[in-house]
């Protein structure tokens, strides 16, 4: 009987180290990838509220006492008030265009499994792969040609282009989840097929709208190049452009340019905090279908 149970033991109390140095294992990679994001974050903080006079280092925090000079000198010589505007603007526009037309695009593709569906499903798929950049050359020649450049209308349309196939890939993921017996019966009651996907589909639709609107917002509010090609009037600038050009100027003020960092990153980070729970529950819809 002993000679029985000893392996059992042995066993046992090898399954359980092997557990311990595989959750050791997590939670080291979980501490490193935390300490990674937080890092950059942690150095702006401390170099946004140092004067200029402060030479200690970037890691330690304004031994003597903060200060918000540097926020006022970002928000005044930087013009970020114009770039703040100009941005929220096209956000707006951007993310507004890419929920409607995705969404609208979405349900024939989802709801309707034909050759040719399945056919602009891969070709929208295959599109995620196109890097935006690679058109930038014809764009800009095009939009120049139409008098389209340093227009808000532009960009929005650009951005709003280049957003619309992940936008339209969620979009149909998610409402291949939904059952099909609500928009039967609506049928059944008379109701047409837009009466049917604004009253019924389009309401079931939170969580992968939230999900796309701060995919989408974020990266036109992040976007960088096609912004500084379109509009390249400092009046018209969105705060990405913006916020490089100051940077480039202060470069002898490295606490003013950490500053307009930080006020750029304020308006996305409220947004995401208050959509947080609809883009987890979205992004997840389809893995728990």
């Amino acid at each position: 009987m002993a000679t029985t149970i000893a392996p059992q033991r042995t066993t046992s109390a090898r399954v359980r180290r092997t557990s311990r140095i595989g959750q050791l294992g997590r939670w080291t990679f979980i501490a490193i990838a935390v300490i990674t994001q937080v890092t950059p974050f942690y150095l702006a903080l401390t170099t946004a509220f140092k004067p200029i006079t402060d030479t200690t280092s970037l890691w330690l925090p304004p031994l003597s006492g903060g200060t918000l000079d540097n926020f006022s000198t970002a928000w005044n010589s930087g013009h970020l008030e114009w770039a703040l505007e100009n941005g929220l603007i096209v956000t707006v526009v951007s993310t507004a265009l890419t929920c409607i037309v995705g969404a609208m695009a979405a349900y024939p593709l989802a709801r309707r499994s034909t050759k040719l569906n399945r056919f602009v499903s891969l070709l929208i798929l295959g599109m995620l792969m196109v890097p935006p950049l690679s058109i930038l050359v014809p764009l800009y020649t095009m939009l120049a040609q139409l008098g389209l450049l340093n227009t808000y209308i532009s960009l929005s349309l650009v951005l709003t282009t280049i957003q619309l196939p992940l936008a339209v890939f969620l979009f149909t993921q998610f409402m291949r989840t939904l059952p099909l017996s609500l928009e039967e019966a609506a049928a059944i009651d008379g109701a047409g097929l837009t009466t049917t996907f604004l009253r019924i589909v389009l309401p079931s639709l939170k969580p992968v709208i939230a999900t796309v609107v701060i995919l989408t917002s974020t990266n036109v509010w992040n976007e960088f190049a096609m912004s500084s090609y379109i509009l390249n009037q400092p009046e018209v600038r969105t705060l990405a452009p913006a916020a490089a050009s100051f940077f480039g100027s202060q470069g002898n003020n490295i606490g003013a340019a950490a500053a307009a960092a930080l006020i750029g990153l304020l308006p996305i980070l409220i947004a995401y905090l208050f959509l947080q729970k609809y883009f987890v529950k979205g992004a997840l819809a389809g893995a728990e279908k």
